[in-house]
């Protein structure tokens, strides 16, 4: 892959305009412990959100979309910055969906985070 000055990116696609041509100054990458979406050209702002932090995602194939192949995945973290992060029209949403899930699950089980400890579980009383 083409170096952005992003060390060991395993997966990155752009968004996706008319027709689903990459011309866009959106560009998206996973590694393996980050997601990183960059916006802009002159000024860049990248955002960054770790995997561990992700809690779950959801595909959406809009009409046009779908004809070109393409559609956006949104995900969702515990992040604070950015709860919902949409990874707009990108090419084969189903493969980055399922490359997402690998490395998080991956990076899960390094840090021995499951569900529960993602989404605030407090221990009660009852008994």
């Amino acid at each position: 892959m083409a170096d952005y000055g992003i060390k060991d990116c395993v997966w990155t696609d752009k968004k996706r305009t008319i027709f689903g041509l990459p011309i866009s100054f959106t560009r998206y990458f996973l590694t393996p412990t980050k997601f990183i979406s960059r916006v802009g050209l002159f000024n860049v702002t990248e955002e960054e959100i770790d995997l561990y932090k992700v809690t779950d995602k959801k595909i959406n194939l809009p009409f046009w979309q779908r004809i070109f192949g393409c559609g956006t995945v949104t995900i969702f973290s515990r992040d604070t910055d950015e709860p919902q992060k949409p990874v707009v029209s990108i090419k084969n949403p189903r493969e980055f969906s399922e490359l997402l899930d690998q490395y998080v699950a991956e990076h899960r089980d390094r840090y021995g985070i499951r569900g529960r400890d993602m989404v605030g579980f407090t221990e009660c009383d009852c008994m």
